[in-house]
């Protein structure tokens, strides 16, 4: 065993055992730094396991909290450090990109940063992008053993129970993969802290078979090599336990690139339909994960082919055999799983809307004389599409979005266009979702078997860079609401709105326009012209 490993986790385990408690390095972050062996890694989630109970974790850790009924206590990084007397700061190395980072999760198509006059904000990173699936580090989580439970309703355990030791609380985990302990021997840890009490959060240490011992019970390193998710004991039972066991199963395979064992897969389409009980909260939290993967496509393949799929996205079993003709070498279903693999972002509201860009193609597919058309499909496409964002709680921003992106993604550019014409494009998109609707575009050109870009599409965005700075929308006027109260006198009303988008609409064509004195000029005619 050789496995390097940050200062901070090796610091709750110090804590813990210099207190007198067992304390162990469990599950995902396990099973990862296996994977990755010698080599150095960001883990984003750190999960412990003790013989503490919850109260005696926080006399531990000081700052720490307790906030469900499940035995878990978390601690921030900054709390952790400030305990120990380190300051707080992220590393400065390449590793530094992979966590709490705000680099953009699109492909920068067209370049924002040229924004100087009328959008400094979208300088700024977008704050409403969705927080689950933002690149961070987590907070430490230390649980109490737990023991096997009596599980109701597919989905949590009627009674919470104790464990009294590691071995208990691997047995209840739910796939073997996960199922690995890591215990760091106290002599080590005590001449790590006897010697140096403050440090960097760039150091890593070696664990070794000298200092520390990997506990396997249920054949997970076997697992692991060989690259295939087990689920521990009756796959059945862990199964109608938390169902949804089987979209995590999916899930990982999707994202660790594994397979699943064979009695493992027959227990999920068997036991498919009792992902019903299931929150939409959480299903949506798993398949935004599956979607960041490198192959999204290969995990909603699995969902499909074993029953789940029709539980939560039925409009994309609509696609399978819908022809599509033209240009087109495959039917909706295998060119929308091909647009979601070829999407250059990983913004799991993009991935999403890449995945269901066309899922209003089936309603409006129709065949002619050996022609087939799908009129209007993205505007129907939109309105299913945020039916669908609704029924996995996404918010009414994410909503937004994924309306845009569906209902714009087939924009139209000619080279004749003129600015004003590039200038509406971007206004109907908005200068926040460009980037965005560039990479639904690229996954859509290479979904369909065609090169990832065209000089179209090239000569487009260098035509959008260069209307960067020109007014696009209603926060760019040199005028409000409010100026049409005071410099114009006029009663407040539905009428400002009209007023304000016809203002818009001249400026549009003309950005010369874009004065108070012109608008408020502007803005007497229109509002005597809708008296």
């Amino acid at each position: 065993m050789n496995l390097q490993i940050p200062f901070e986790p090796l610091a709750i385990v110090y804590l813990m055992q210099a207190a007198g408690y067992e304390c162990y390095i469990v599950g995902g972050a396990v099973r990862d730094l296996v994977m990755k062996k010698k080599k150095k890694t960001i883990i984003n989630d750190w999960d412990f396991a003790t013989n503490a109970k919850p109260e005696e974790i926080q006399k531990v850790l000081k700052e720490s909290y307790y906030e469900n009924e499940f035995g878990c206590v978390g601690i921030t990084h900054e709390n952790l450090l400030e305990s120990l007397n380190i300051d707080f700061t992220l590393p400065a190395n390449d590793l530094s990109d992979n966590i709490g980072s705000d680099k953009p999760l699109t492909k920068q198509f067209i370049d924002l940063k040229n924004i100087s006059k009328l959008h400094p904000s979208l300088l700024m990173p977008n704050k409403d992008k969705i927080n689950s699936t933002k690149n961070r580090v987590h907070d430490f989580e230390i649980t109490t053993y737990r023991s096997n439970e009596v599980y109701q309703n597919f989905r949590k355990p009627e009674t919470l129970s104790w464990g009294t030791n590691i071995h208990q609380d691997l047995e209840r985990r739910d796939f073997t993969i996960n199922a690995l302990a890591l215990n760091v021997y106290q002599e080590f840890l005590e001449k790590i802290f006897s010697r140096k009490k403050n440090t960097s959060l760039q150091e890593y240490y070696l664990l070794n078979d000298n200092n520390a011992k990997i506990i396997d019970e249920h054949d997970s390193l076997n697992d692991l090599s060989k690259k295939r998710i087990t689920a521990i004991g009756d796959p059945d039972n862990r199964f109608n336990e938390d169902a949804l066991r089987m979209l995590r199963a999916i899930r990982f395979a999707c994202q660790l690139d594994m397979s699943i064992a064979d009695n493992t897969l027959i227990a999920i389409k068997n036991n498919s339909g009792i992902i019903k009980n299931i929150s939409a909260e959480r299903i949506r939290d798993e398949l935004m994960k599956l979607l960041v993967s490198d192959k999204p496509s290969f995990g909603i393949k699995l969902m499909q082919e074993n029953g789940l799929l029709k539980y939560f996205l039925p409009e994309l079993e609509k696609m399978i055999g819908i022809d599509q003709g033209g240009h087109h070498t495959t039917d909706v279903w295998i060119h929308s799983l091909g647009a979601v693999d070829h999407c250059p972002s990983k913004d799991p509201i993009v991935k999403l809307s890449a995945l269901l860009h066309d899922v209003g193609k089936p309603s409006t597919y129709n065949k002619i004389n050996d022609a087939i058309s799908f009129y209007n499909h993205e505007v129907l496409g939109s309105r299913l599409a945020v039916d669908i964002a609704k029924r996995l709680r996404l918010s009414k921003n994410e909503q937004q979005r994924i309306f845009i992106l569906v209902r714009y993604h087939m924009f139209f550019y000619q080279p004749h266009h003129t600015d004003s014409a590039v200038r509406r494009i971007m206004r109907k998109v908005r200068i926040e979702n460009l980037n965005d609707i560039i990479a639904i575009r690229e996954g859509d050109r290479l979904g369909s078997g065609s090169k990832v870009t065209s000089w179209r599409l090239e000569e487009l965005k260098k035509r959008m860079e260069e209307q960067l700075h020109q007014p696009i929308d209603l926060k760019d006027l040199k005028i409000t609401g409010k100026n049409l109260v005071k410099d114009l006198k006029l009663k407040p009303g539905p009428s400002f709105k009209e007023i304000l988008n016809k203002l818009l609409e001249l400026v549009l064509d003309d950005p010369s326009l874009n004065t108070k004195k012109r608008l408020l000029k502007e803005a007497k005619k229109i509002h005597d012209s809708i008296k």
